[in-house]
Protein backbone atom coordinates (compact mmCIF):
# COMPACT_ATOMS: atom_id res chain seq x y z
CA UNK A 1 0.00 0.00 0.00
CA UNK A 2 1.23 3.49 -0.55
CA UNK A 3 1.42 6.26 1.85
CA UNK A 4 1.96 10.01 1.00
CA UNK A 5 3.83 10.48 3.76
CA UNK A 6 5.28 7.93 6.56
CA UNK A 7 6.29 8.67 10.29
CA UNK A 8 8.36 6.48 12.20
CA UNK A 9 7.80 6.49 15.95
CA UNK A 10 9.80 3.41 16.71
CA UNK A 11 11.23 4.13 20.04
CA UNK A 12 8.48 6.31 21.30
CA UNK A 13 6.25 5.49 24.19
CA UNK A 14 2.85 6.36 24.70
CA UNK A 15 1.37 9.18 24.12
CA UNK A 16 3.80 10.09 21.65
CA UNK A 17 3.46 8.34 18.40
CA UNK A 18 -0.12 9.65 18.80
CA UNK A 19 1.04 13.03 19.32
CA UNK A 20 3.17 12.85 16.47
CA UNK A 21 0.79 11.42 14.24
CA UNK A 22 -1.96 14.28 14.47
CA UNK A 23 0.94 16.75 13.67
CA UNK A 24 1.61 14.58 10.68
CA UNK A 25 -1.86 14.49 9.66
CA UNK A 26 -2.69 18.26 10.04
CA UNK A 27 -0.02 18.66 7.15
CA UNK A 28 -2.22 16.36 4.73
CA UNK A 29 -5.42 16.61 2.83
CA UNK A 30 -8.56 14.49 3.11
CA UNK A 31 -8.25 11.46 1.36
CA UNK A 32 -4.20 11.25 2.01
CA UNK A 33 -2.50 8.23 3.53
CA UNK A 34 -0.03 8.60 6.23
CA UNK A 35 1.87 5.43 7.04
CA UNK A 36 3.14 5.13 11.08
CA UNK A 37 5.66 2.98 11.85
CA UNK A 38 5.73 2.04 15.59
CA UNK A 39 7.06 -0.42 18.06
CA UNK A 40 5.03 0.23 21.06
CA UNK A 41 2.81 -2.83 21.42
CA UNK A 42 0.34 -0.64 23.01
CA UNK A 43 -0.26 1.21 19.69
CA UNK A 44 -2.31 -1.66 18.59
CA UNK A 45 -4.85 -0.75 21.07
CA UNK A 46 -4.35 3.30 20.34
CA UNK A 47 -4.59 4.14 16.74
CA UNK A 48 -7.81 1.91 16.42
CA UNK A 49 -9.33 4.15 19.10
CA UNK A 50 -7.77 7.60 17.59
CA UNK A 51 -8.45 7.39 14.53
CA UNK A 52 -12.29 6.08 15.96
CA UNK A 53 -12.33 9.44 18.16
CA UNK A 54 -10.96 11.66 15.14
CA UNK A 55 -12.98 10.74 12.32
CA UNK A 56 -9.90 9.10 10.76
CA UNK A 57 -10.04 6.00 8.97
CA UNK A 58 -7.74 3.04 9.99
CA UNK A 59 -7.11 0.94 6.81
CA UNK A 60 -4.44 -1.23 7.22
CA UNK A 61 -2.30 -2.52 10.19
CA UNK A 62 0.36 -5.29 10.31
CA UNK A 63 3.52 -6.47 12.00
CA UNK A 64 6.56 -7.09 10.47
CA UNK A 65 9.20 -8.51 12.29
CA UNK A 66 8.75 -6.05 15.82
CA UNK A 67 7.33 -3.38 14.09
CA UNK A 68 3.91 -2.57 13.67
CA UNK A 69 2.70 -0.27 10.36
CA UNK A 70 -0.49 1.55 10.60
CA UNK A 71 -2.31 3.21 7.44
CA UNK A 72 -4.38 5.79 8.10
CA UNK A 73 -6.60 7.76 5.93
CA UNK A 74 -7.32 11.32 6.97
CA UNK A 75 -10.75 11.72 7.15
CA UNK A 76 -12.48 14.95 5.64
Amino acid sequence: MDANKTLDTRGMACPMPIIKTKKAMDELEAGQVLLVIADDPGAKEDFPAWCEQTGNKLVKMEEKDDDIYIYIEKGV
